[in-house]
């Protein structure tokens, strides 16, 4: 919540040409509880503290311990492309390695999601009238899928150092080299080749896809909860649509 009057303060009115100001008012949705007209700035606003209120109830969640771990919709398993080393892992009889490694891929998730906000903050911040009245009479995860959109670039981009600055905290590769080298070792006498996974990669790619599953959660609530709009302009806004 605390990123929410940074938002209401940082609003800046997009101009509009004449024709989209009008194509835009024509729209203006009449408040239920008032006789008042919502105007295009409470709109956009609390479009935007839907979308603070989400992104920061995402980062929450998935960044805290077990944010992903224990979290069966955002639990990162072993890499797919990599599961042949896992086989051969609990054939030689090293389960607990490959149980502490698939904990501690998850755990770089978790400090990794811990740097999302500014990314967030830039997309909020810069969303148009445009924006809005799109995401308000969109589907159910307009919101989210409009911060995807915005997000996922830059997110990518910013995660990745995070990801390999996590893995090196959380010791990844202590777990990882011992597993994929039993398996390398086998590949001598199968004939098979060698695997050497981008884990960076794979990790950045889970924890922002983590990022949006909780967005969208939230996004829901707002729009099919009228407990969930928190503050009176969440009302008034998303009210108006019931």
């Amino acid at each position: 919540m605390k990123y929410l009057l940074l938002f209401s303060l940082t609003f800046v009115l997009t101009s509009c040409s004449e024709t989209t100001f009008k194509d835009i008012t024509d729209v203006l949705l009449s408040d239920p509880t008032t006789s008042n007209v919502l105007s295009l700035e409470e709109v956009a606003k609390g479009l935007k503290q839907a979308l603070a209120i989400g992104a920061e109830v995402a980062g929450n969640k998935a960044s805290q311990t077990d944010g992903f771990y224990k979290n069966q919709m955002l639990y990162i398993p072993f890499p797919e492309e990599a599961i042949k080393v896992k086989q051969t892992a609990l054939d030689f009889g090293l389960s607990s390695q490959v149980e502490q490694f698939e904990m501690t891929l998850n755990r770089a998730a978790e400090e990794a999601a811990k740097e999302a906000a500014p990314i967030f903050l830039e997309a909020i911040t810069s969303m148009t009238i445009e924006d809005a009245f799109g995401i308000l009479k969109g589907g159910d995860e307009a919101a989210t899928n409009y911060l995807k959109k915005k997000t996922t670039a830059n997110l990518t981009a910013l995660f990745a150092p995070k990801v390999d600055a996590a893995i090196n905290e959380v010791k990844l590769t202590q777990y990882w080299e011992p597993l994929v080298s039993k398996y390398n070792t086998t590949t001598i006498l199968t004939g098979a080749e060698p695997i050497n996974a981008d884990l960076e990669a794979y990790i950045t790619e889970r924890a922002i896809s983590g990022l949006f599953v909780h967005i969208a959660e939230e996004e829901s609530k707002i729009r099919q909860n009228p407990a969930a709009r928190v503050t009176d302009l969440l009302q008034r806004v998303f009210g108006s649509m019931n």
